[in-house]
């Protein structure tokens, strides 16, 4: 009993001495709120005036809504028969015959995707990312209304990432173009899609950057970063200036772990919609030709030309017969302005070029020899690229080039092959994994490819089915393509 009171006393007592520190915390707490509550009292001009950002950016989204649509695709994946175990023939006596039929049957499943996608036009006309669509064989487009509609494929351009889907539907809203040239950082836009299913997802942020390059998503890159939450499913959406205008078709994401991190990239709407009037229009995507090779300033180069920023793109070389050989262009030049754009570097530059329509006369500002000098030049038609569309031939993606002597001594083709040289596969052609970069075409279905024109000509034949011989290093095969009728 004794040792029993010795604890129980100062157990008591650090318990008053506990609950007396704790009245006198939460007394003090209690002043403390109720003073920060008296003092600090939000102003009524203030909330007026978040209550009209709040309101304006409400109806920003009203405004947009109906133009951002939902498409699920479905695309039917066959795969081979896994092999009977062992291929024993106990095995086989044992379950029988059937069971391994079975067994090594080819198997086919259905995948789903989705992506979301903005009407551009009322008459049916949707723009969305070519990955959205990529290989789906059946595609679906949901409206704001909840009605849902086929999509029929009308072109696409991997280089860039765009495709241009159509639905034949009444009562469709389109969205209102921006100037995504205009676009500043820390202008605050708003992306809206489909994301992870959720339909017609909302988020805002600001311009965190423009003219974002060797990313590594396509070929021609010109991007918008923005910190607006992008996440799978966003791809295809639009992102708004507050003016509820199309000013990026939202693309992807910067992640290590495959979701949001803050760093979103969208396709700048006046690239998007070059590539779409062109898709539209000519069923293939017509790109501007300056005919020169550039790479980024250095600092000594820069140093030499007395220029305090690294800016502008180095001329390495001038292509034969060109419009910058016509215009004077020479090796060493280095461009600093094109068509009155201050050319940022060899990117900038390249993908100004492609999205300058061919037989429009431009003007460049460079340097030479440490002086300042202006140039006029008349772009052409990029000559490299083949220009066929998906409905044309199975032979689409395939771009090709003259076999010229300087590419015969690089790639080491004996004089007597003849024919046309692969520069580049688009993603997802009936060809890749099978034709490769460096390839020199030489025959098609029994006829002979002298040069790009032939090579164009004879491919438009070949719309479903392709015999291709073709010379890769020191010797001539041959692969069949192929596509569903």
């Amino acid at each position: 009993m004794i040792k029993n009171k010795k604890i129980l006393v100062p157990a008591v007592l650090f318990l008053l001495i506990g609950i007396t520190i704790g009245l006198v915390i939460a007394s003090k707490f209690d002043l403390q709120s109720k003073g920060f509550t008296e003092d600090y009292q939000i102003s009524k001009e203030s909330q007026e005036l978040l209550s009209k950002i709040s309101s304006a950016m409400a109806e920003v989204i009203q405004a947009v809504r109906p133009s951002v649509v939902n498409i699920y695709t479905t695309k039917k994946i066959k795969r081979p028969g896994m092999p009977f175990p062992f291929d024993d023939p106990f095995f086989r006596r044992f379950f029988g015959e059937e069971f391994g039929d079975i067994f090594e049957r080819p198997r086919e499943y259905t995948q789903t995707a989705l992506g979301s996608g903005v009407i551009v036009d009322p008459s049916g006309y949707i723009l969305t990312n070519y990955h959205v669509i990529k290989g789906a064989d059946e595609i679906k487009v949901k409206l704001y209304d909840k009605r849902v509609f086929d999509g029929t494929v009308i072109g696409y351009d991997a280089k860039t990432d765009i495709a241009v889907i159509k639905i034949k539907a009444d009562g469709l809203r389109a969205i209102k173009w921006g100037d995504s040239d205009k676009l500043k950082v820390g202008e605050t836009v708003i992306a809206i899609g489909n994301p992870y299913g959720l339909n017609l997802t909302v988020t805002s942020g600001i311009v965190s950057a423009t003219g974002r390059a060797n990313v590594g998503i396509s070929d021609y890159e010109d991007f918008i970063q923005t910190d607006a939450a992008i996440n799978p499913g966003n791809s295809g959406g639009p992102l708004v200036n507050v003016r509820g205008e199309l000013v990026g078709i939202n693309t992807a994401i910067f992640s290590t772990t495959g979701g949001y991190q803050g760093i979103g990239f969208a396709i700048p709407s006046n690239m998007a919609k070059t590539v779409m009037d062109s898709l539209i229009k000519h069923k293939k995507v017509i790109r501007g030709w300056l005919g020169v090779t550039v790479q980024d300033l250095d600092t000594e180069m820069a140093k030499m030309a007395k220029l305090k920023e690294l800016k502008g793109a180095v001329v390495t070389d001038v292509v034969e017969g060109s419009p910058a050989e016509k215009a004077g262009l020479m090796r060493k030049d280095i461009i600093i302005s094109f068509d009155g754009k201050e050319v940022e570097d060899s990117a900038h530059l390249r993908n100004m070029v492609v999205n300058t329509s061919p037989g429009k006369t431009v003007t460049l500002e460079i340097i030479r020899n440490g002086k300042y000098y202006t140039v006029t030049v008349t772009i052409g038609e990029l000559p490299a690229t083949q220009q066929l569309s998906q409905a044309e031939s199975v032979l689409a993606g395939i771009y090709v080039d003259e076999l010229t002597d300087k590419l015969r001594n690089q790639l080491n083709i004996p004089k007597k092959i003849k024919g046309v040289v692969i520069t580049s596969l688009e993603p997802g052609s009936p060809a890749e994994g099978l034709l490769q970069k460096g390839d020199v075409i030489i025959e098609i279905n029994n006829e002979k490819i002298n040069n790009v024109k032939d090579f164009l000509k004879i491919a438009k034949k070949a719309q479903t089915e392709a015999i291709v011989w073709f010379y890769r290093n020191g010797r001539v095969s041959y692969i069949t393509l192929s596509i569903g009728k």
